[in-house]
């Protein structure tokens, strides 16, 4: 049965160009776990103001089964970018979800 996940993501301080290096590394991994990441937004900046408490990236995220999904957290290209992960990533919040429609 497909995992399909919606994950935010809040930045450290200052580091949110850092947080899409990180994403754009592991997430070129997703279709070698037979998965698609479906969409991929993020935060508008509004010159002046605070950032508030929204997340910078959100992303939808589908694989084909539990065991796709722990593979693609385990692999090992993955871990090894724990270190710039831990200095870029503040929080990460994974919910899971269903499609309501197709686009």
């Amino acid at each position: 049965m497909p995992v399909t996940m919606c994950v935010l993501l809040w930045e450290t301080e200052g580091n949110g160009d850092l947080l899409a290096e990180y994403e754009d590394a592991v997430l070129a991994l997703v279709p070698e776990h037979g998965g698609e990441v479906q969409e991929r937004v993020r935060r508008t900046a509004v010159p002046g103001e605070p950032r508030g408490e929204d997340p910078l990236e959100v992303q939808v995220i589908e694989l084909p089964d539990d065991a796709a999904l722990a593979a693609y957290m385990a692999d090992p290209r993955r871990t090894a970018l724990a270190d710039a992960r831990d200095r870029a990533v503040a929080r990460t919040q994974i919910v899971s979800v269903d499609r309501v429609g197709r686009r």
